[in-house]
């Protein structure tokens, strides 16, 4: 068992080039659980709560002193290794695919084009703002591709005041991010 353990999480880390991918498997019941997201720069204020990103694989950051399943207002980033997801050809059918299943799950959503984050490296970020009518979410999402991965950095808010204040921070977080040399 240590040994298919080791040789998976060698695999995994020499598998997909190029994003800042943070890569990890770890041995359970049912076999490896493998996660995988974004690596991020700190931003002071926030803090990434490991228990909810192992939980979904997710880089899950709460407001510092605070859990991300409690938070008013929350930021994480995802990434999706290509391979597993066949059907999205593209960045492109990827976002699209993310604004049916928010016309699906959110009655009403309001989608916007907000202006593209530019990360680190100079790559810009197709970002949209998915605004509720009614108690749902505020949500800013970027999309970027790297590799062989879709990265997707969110923030997200049960209040619009909650969205509005914590959005500066956001782009700072999407602006850090950069590429694996």
């Amino acid at each position: 068992m240590l040994i298919r353990a080791l040789v998976t999480s060698l695999l995994l880390m020499s598998a997909a080039a190029f994003a800042d991918v943070e890569k990890f498997a770890i041995p359970g019941e049912k076999g490896m659980a493998i996660h995988w997201w974004p690596k991020l720069v700190p931003v002071a204020g926030w803090m990434q709560d490991k228990d909810f990103s192992f939980k979904y694989s997710i880089n899950a950051l709460a407001p510092s002193g605070a859990s991300f399943a409690d938070s008013e207002t929350v930021m994480y980033a995802k990434a999706i290794y290509k391979p597993r997801v066949p059907d999205l050809k593209s960045l492109a059918a990827l976002i699209e695919n993310d604004k049916k299943d928010f016309v699906t799950n959110v009655p009403g959503v309001m989608i916007e084009e907000a202006t593209a984050l530019v990360t680190a490296d100079g790559k810009s970020a197709v970002s949209l703002i998915y605004t509720p009518r009614s108690k749902e979410n505020w949500e800013r999402v970027s999309y970027l591709e790297e590799g062989d991965f879709y990265l997707i950095f969110t923030v997200s808010s049960r209040t619009k005041n909650g969205f509005l204040a914590a959005i500066k921070v956001y782009e700072k977080l999407v602006s850090q991010y950069k590429e694996k040399p």
